[in-house]
């Protein structure tokens, strides 16, 4: 093959002197080969695209992240930021072919970059996924505990929930801690007096027998059965508060106002209200109950 043959239609410049078939789709995989190709062999894809390469639904490519061994500045050029720093023993892993960090120093790097919340969102993730534990987590603290960043993956600990089901409601969950307001439950299941089961709730306030949902894009197609869902939830005495992306992303002012307000008006009831209905609540955290029964 000479350059010629590189310079004509068949072939795609994807880097300094890598060039890939044109018909081959240009994927994140396609992406980090070439970037292997480019880093010392030392080194270790990190960050976002360790996440990515775990599993995690998160963009890898934005830069592609990596860690090399040892001392010295990094250097980011190309689509590609590379940061010198110390991987111990057991941090680097192999993942879909490629050298990556492990779960727990993924974790711990994004700790390092990312807001709190956002590292929550990945850490729920992983945990969810099955990537990690929260012994994991412990674990690391407690063997580096003056290493750069521990304070971060401590404040972490406090908030990451395995029963989180999406990023978003992740998201809503650290909107309402961090700006004062009680922590709720995650994925609670609630049946009534008689054991029926009436519906599953992203959030809930035991107390207040107030539940928050996060709709996402699969609301639009299951409206119907959401519908009788949230009736059902009202006929057992449990309000229903509902938000969507926009609510918590561009309003979240007002979200936490109103899950305040709720609160605030929301005084706790009696087991039972009435002897004609059996509505006591009973509510469970998925993995307390049997979670075959808890869809809906």
């Amino acid at each position: 093959m000479t350059r010629w043959h590189l310079e004509g239609a068949s072939w795609r410049r994807i880097g300094p002197g890598l060039y890939a078939w044109a018909k081959l789709a240009e994927t994140p995989d396609l992406k980090l080969e070439a970037a292997r190709l480019r880093i010392p062999a030392s080194a270790a894809f990190s960050g976002r695209t360790a996440a990515w390469l775990h599993g995690l639904d998160i963009s890898p490519c934005e830069p592609i992240q990596a860690i090399l061994p040892g001392d010295g500045e990094g250097w980011e050029r190309g689509g590609i930021s590379v940061r010198r720093a110390a991987l111990d023993d057991g941090e680097v892993v192999v993942r879909r072919g490629f050298r990556v960090t492990s779960s727990v120093r993924t974790v711990s790097d994004l700790s390092r970059d990312l807001s709190l919340t956002e590292t929550v969102v990945i850490a729920d993730m992983a945990l969810r996924a099955g990537l990690i534990q929260r012994s994991d987590l412990s674990e690391w603290i407690e063997r580096r505990p003056g290493r750069k960043g521990v304070g971060a993956m401590r404040q972490l600990l406090d908030f990451v929930e395995a029963a989180a089901e999406s990023p978003m409601e992740t998201r809503l969950r650290m909107l309402l801690v961090l700006n004062g307001l009680p922590r709720p439950e995650v994925q609670v299941t609630i049946r009534d007096g008689r054991g029926s089961f009436v519906g599953r709730l992203d959030l809930y306030y035991a107390e207040h027998r107030l539940g928050l949902e996060y709709d996402g894009d699969t609301h639009r197609a299951s409206l119907v059965e959401d519908n009788r869902r949230q009736n059902r939830l009202l006929l057992a005495d449990v309000r229903l508060l509902r938000f969507t992306g926009a609510d918590v992303l561009r309003r979240p002012d007002a979200v936490v106002d109103q899950v305040r307000n709720a609160l605030v008006q929301a005084r706790p009831k009696p087991a039972f209200t009435s002897p004609m209905r059996a509505s006591a609540i009973v509510h469970t955290r998925i993995g307390q109950s049997d979670a075959g029964s808890a869809a809906g």
